[in-house]
């Protein structure tokens, strides 16, 4: 089995920064992709950002310029830095990964979610 297991949430105030971390842990041949996407109660699930292990990376357009995700192949953990954060910013962060365990098998993974709280 793999595990997602998240962490660097908390409360900030608008402008602040945070990081936030993913490591998967478990049966883990590869990783091939990792993300982060969010959700407060009032809209749907969004994907914020996602690399690859290739190295590519995608945002979302509100995170552009503002948020870096990056990934540590070495330590199958995967990182999102968030600066200038705005209150809209504020939600559930999910880790999702793609994994290849050592069966072969590729399957798609989320983590529990940590609280990202913007507020004055």
């Amino acid at each position: 089995q793999v595990q997602l297991v998240e962490s660097g949430g908390g409360l900030v105030q608008p402008g602040g920064s945070l990081r936030l971390s993913c490591a998967a842990s478990g049966r883990i041949f590869s990783v091939d992709a990792m993300a982060w996407y969010r959700q407060d109660p009032e809209k749907k699930r969004e994907l914020v950002a996602r690399t690859t292990s290739r190295g590519t990376t995608d945002y979302v357009d509100s995170a552009k310029g503002r948020f870096t995700i990056s990934m540590d192949g070495t330590k199958n953990t995967a990182y999102l830095q968030m600066n200038d954060l705005k209150p809209e910013d504020a939600a559930v962060y999910y880790c999702n990964a793609l994994i290849r365990d050592i069966s072969g098998y590729l399957t798609n993974y989320w983590g529990r979610g940590t609280q990202v709280t913007v507020s004055s």
